[in-house]
């Protein structure tokens, strides 16, 4: 007998960053439409990095948050749009104008150590009657042990599920299996994953998430997201189906949409190019692929470089500031080098 996965889509939400958080409410109208008549029911939709992330630092939006959100709730009839929540980037305000917008889901994104910096969003979340997923970032960078004990946290807020997320891209099947099983026989809650594809491992890992119990599972159409973009939604739709799992989704139909709709708007192939497979390599969030090019060229020091040292310094979402700070020290210290 088969077992239903949730299939989350978040080309509107992480999808955002490939293109450069320029989707326009026309454009988000188009794919929503089009993934809820191929019956995907939760559908992510924000800046890339969530409500409020709309900022010269994290990158300025076309649009608003809340206009992108309408034109969502406006195209579909059977989904749930949900948005990101990422404490001290959103505002109860924020989150507030989303929903009276139309949003239903929201999804608190929080580093895998910081769950207690959850507490409030979530809480206020389930006051409200949203459903909460949370999302524990870089589940790579602590072990599994320490892993559920953030879970723990989530759940005794109220999160509905807690997600294993491979922000960085950096994991392989072995360790999503290991986390997700574990979470899976310790929680009462729901366990989810999401993946990045900087290893070429995004539908793998999606896969081993899945068959040791996770029943919430993301992709985006084409693959679009942060670094080499996420699994692929239309490509996951058809390896669960092939592995035996139901997603109540229409395969060709998210293909048409992928194709006709998605295709046409990418102002580039998502493909793991060198920065987004060192991302991977130094497990370095994904969001600092576009950051690290533009601080390579501003300063004249290799991407490789910048975000290796990144990765030895453990440099984690919320710190992009220090991608301009290390390039800054690799180019004086170059400099100097050059000087002797």
């Amino acid at each position: 007998m088969s077992r239903a996965v949730n299939l989350v889509d978040t080309t509107l939400r992480d999808g955002m960053n490939s293109v450069s958080h320029q989707f326009t409410a026309a454009q988000v109208a188009a794919i929503a439409g089009g993934l809820d008549a191929a019956g995907v029911r939760t559908i992510e939709v924000t800046h890339g990095d969530g409500l409020g992330g709309s900022s010269i630092q994290l990158g300025r939006a076309a649009e608003s948050d809340v206009d992108l959100v309408s034109a969502a709730v406006g195209a579909v009839r059977d989904a749930s749009i949900a948005v990101l929540y990422v404490p001290g980037i959103a505002t109860f305000a924020d989150l507030h104008a989303a929903v009276h917008a139309g949003a239903t889901t929201v999804r608190v994104a929080v580093h895998c150590t910081e769950a207690d910096c959850a507490q409030q969003a979530v809480s206020h979340a389930r006051e409200r009657g949203l459903r909460v997923l949370c999302f524990l970032m870089m589940s790579h960078m602590i072990s599994p042990v320490a892993l559920l004990e953030q879970a723990r946290l989530l759940e005794s807020y109220g999160a509905d599920a807690v997600y294993v997320v491979d922000s960085a891209g950096a994991m392989l099947p072995n360790g999503v299996a290991e986390r997700v099983a574990l979470l899976g026989s310790e929680l009462s809650c729901d366990v989810g994953f999401h993946a990045h594809n900087n290893l070429g491992c995004a539908i793998g890992n999606s896969l081993a998430a899945v068959e040791n119990g996770a029943v919430w599972i993301d992709g985006s159409l084409r693959g679009l997201g942060a670094g080499s973009g996420n699994a692929q939604t239309e490509v996951l739709a058809a390896a669960l189906e092939r592995a035996g799992f139901e997603t109540g989704a229409d395969l060709f139909a998210l293909i048409d949409v992928a194709e006709h709709i998605v295709a046409p708007m990418q102002p580039r192939p998502q493909i793991i190019d060198e920065t987004a497979l060192i991302l991977g390599y130094a497990g370095v969030y994904s969001t600092f692929l576009l950051f690290a090019k533009r601080a390579s060229e501003r300063y004249g020091v290799g991407t490789r470089e910048i975000l290796m040292e990144l990765g030895r310094r453990g440099i984690i979402g919320g710190q992009e500031d220090m991608i301009v700070d290390v390039a800054a020290e690799l180019a004086s210290v170059g400099a100097t080098e050059g000087a002797r």
